[in-house]
């Protein structure tokens, strides 16, 4: 099925590029720049003006590019960027009925959780990923503590992941990471090749990082 085909992917890659943007222009060159970068894995969130245009740009363009949306509140923008081409959602916080519009179109949902009990809550709805969100709130020994109780839950933590912690955010369980600020932090709007310079590394990082770790995913 193409919702395990998507899953598999991002297991495969475990780097999701979280990508925002002052103009849907802007988030088409950034995302192209970490396409550029050997990033395989991509976020349009919905904070970018006309985010539905930019997901149904890069699904047209690129076949072999996973391409989801970020930042969806509720089940509304959910099926837009479904009906645009995202090939999984991601929120900020855990929604039951968004959760529900992505199961019913069998689109991967990962909503942002904090505590085992939300976890808890987002696993009965079907959720297959969990992204541990603010990332930055927590160390990454906070994921062995949580697959403790719940060994079967895959977390992607975003926010404060960085090139110098990936490697304790893997060996202590995550399945993928989200990146987002870090990846453009060098950037200017006249010229992205610094973009995927930094793709190329985080790239590489990760597949150092998998080469050294194995995961039962």
């Amino acid at each position: 099925m193409k919702k395990y085909e998507t899953l598999s992917k991002v297991f495969q890659y475990g780097l999701v590029a979280v990508i925002r943007g002052n103009s849907k222009e802007e988030a088409i060159n950034i995302s192209k720049a970490c396409i550029d970068g050997g990033i395989k894995c991509i976020e349009i969130t919905f904070t970018v003006p006309e985010a539905e245009v930019v997901i149904k740009e890069l699904a047209s363009n690129y076949k072999d590019i996973v391409v989801g949306a970020g930042t969806v509140l509720e089940e509304c923008t959910a099926r837009l960027a479904i009906m645009a081409g995202a090939q999984f959602v991601v929120s900020p916080t855990f929604s039951r009925s968004t959760a529900e519009m992505c199961n019913l179109y069998q689109i991967p949902y990962m909503p942002g959780c904090m505590t085992i009990g939300e976890m808890q809550e987002a696993l009965k709805m079907g959720v297959d990923i969990i992204k541990l969100f603010p990332g930055n709130m927590y160390k990454p020994e906070f994921i062995k503590a949580v697959k403790a109780p719940l060994p079967q839950v895959n977390i992607m933590p975003t926010g404060g992941v960085n090139l110098e912690n990936l490697d304790s955010w893997f060996e202590n369980g995550v399945i993928a990471v989200g990146v987002g600020s870090n990846l453009t932090s060098t950037f200017n709007s006249n010229d992205y090749s610094s973009v995927s310079v930094v793709a190329k590394q985080y790239v590489e990082r990760i597949n150092a990082i998998k080469s050294k770790y194995v995961f039962s995913n």
